[in-house]
């Protein structure tokens, strides 16, 4: 086998890519991780510099796994700043650090597609040596893959890596008809605050639209793209995508994108965005120029809930942190990530931190269990 690292994925045809991942998560898409390098979102300036693993066994590409040398850890939503604080302390260099992850995006899924008539672990295992080489090559502290799926994960624990554990809320579809029977699911109380909840958006004169990203024209993204923008400057921050980036995406796998506008009798007042996998709705961005109550809920939840029934999709995963999902039906899932530091004595010390960190993650899901608004829950 012969691993290289690639310094863009222009290097590639996007066909060769898309083969070894097909059928898993849209974020894997060839055509998703150029958006984000075509729109210099990710690069050198950025602090996202790509050098993605690929692995050839007779000149046939067998293996690819999107990575990136990181300078900073910021965009990542698996919090490692405690650490590099801990290094610098000591006077050891965390940074650059090698990543292998989907940037700014805290879904679970696939972290590398490989030709299905391929020894795995014996790839993977090569792999991991290509990178501990690279991060010799760079002087970087570690390499980290962030929200494996546990399938994916599993096929790493032969490797001396630390396993991460924290909680997302996710939405699971147990064959409900349509909304109204998914509320019959909740307790009387939930599924009041649920209908109140979206009455009060009616209420205001807000109506909400449905559209596929191949029905969204330039200017209603620009729209889309001031919403968004406007989510990081209320916090005083950056935003990390540009408009270039949703429009390359819109025109290059448009059908994989679900905008939901909001808009009174005169003009747009918000809007957000999902992207549809096989089986998983995928909730991503949302903004909205001024505030209007219960909107957010309907906008990034109840939207997304509806559409997934409508569609007969499984699940619903709207994203990292939000424990006001829980009483709107979200239930708590673990997510994992997965840690090599090459530094024994810091992997020791961090694999302590990691295994109390557990006891609380742990301690955490189950409390939020008991909070679902179920009606089988409160039995």
């Amino acid at each position: 086998m012969d691993v290289k690292f690639l310094p863009t994925l222009a290097a590639l045809p996007a066909t060769q890519w898309n083969t070894l991942v097909e059928g898993l998560s849209p974020f894997m898409r060839y055509e998703f991780l150029h958006a984000l390098e075509h729109s210099g979102c990710v690069s050198e300036h950025t602090g996202w510099l790509p050098c993605h693993c690929v692995v050839y066994e007779q000149q046939e590409l067998i293996a690819v796994m999107p990575m990136y040398l990181k300078f900073h850890s910021r965009g990542e939503y698996v919090f490692d700043h405690q650490w590099a604080q801990a290094y610098q302390r000591h006077g050891v260099r965390y940074y650059p650090k090698c990543l292998t992850a989907i940037p700014f995006t805290p879904c679970a899924g696939a972290r590398w597609g490989i030709k299905n008539t391929v020894n795995t672990p014996e790839v993977l295992q090569q792999m991991f040596v290509a990178i501990q080489d690279l991060c010799a090559n760079h002087a970087c502290s570690s390499w980290h893959c962030l929200f494996p799926e546990p399938e994916h994960l599993a096929s790493l624990t032969s490797l001396p890596i630390l396993v991460r554990e924290a909680v997302q809320f996710q939405w699971f579809n147990k064959g409900y008809t349509d909304f109204t029977d998914f509320l019959q699911s909740l307790t009387s109380a939930k599924r009041k605050m649920i209908k109140r909840e979206r009455a009060k958006v009616n209420e205001q004169g807000v109506q909400l639209i449905q559209l596929k990203g191949t029905e969204v024209s330039a200017e209603q993204w620009q729209i889309f793209y001031q919403f968004y923008a406007m989510t990081y400057l209320k916090k005083g921050s950056q935003p990390y995508l540009n408009v270039d980036f949703f429009l390359h995406l819109a025109d290059q796998m448009g059908s994989t994108l679900l905008v939901v506008f909001a808009r009174t009798a005169h003009e747009y007042v918000g809007a957000a965005l999902s992207f549809i996998g096989e089986d998983t709705l995928y909730g991503r961005y949302w903004g909205c120029i001024e505030e209007y109550a219960m909107l957010h809920f309907e906008a990034c939840y109840y939207q997304g809930i509806d559409f997934c029934i409508k569609t007969g999709l499984a699940r619903f995963d709207s994203g990292a942190q939000g424990e006001h999902k829980i009483a709107r039906g979200f239930e708590p899932i673990t997510t994992y990530s997965a840690h090599w530091l090459h530094h024994e004595q810091f992997h020791h010390a961090i694999k302590a931190f990691i295994s109390a960190e557990k006891n609380h993650v742990d301690a955490y899901k189950a409390q939020a269990a008991l909070s679902l608004p179920f009606k089988d829950n409160h039995t």
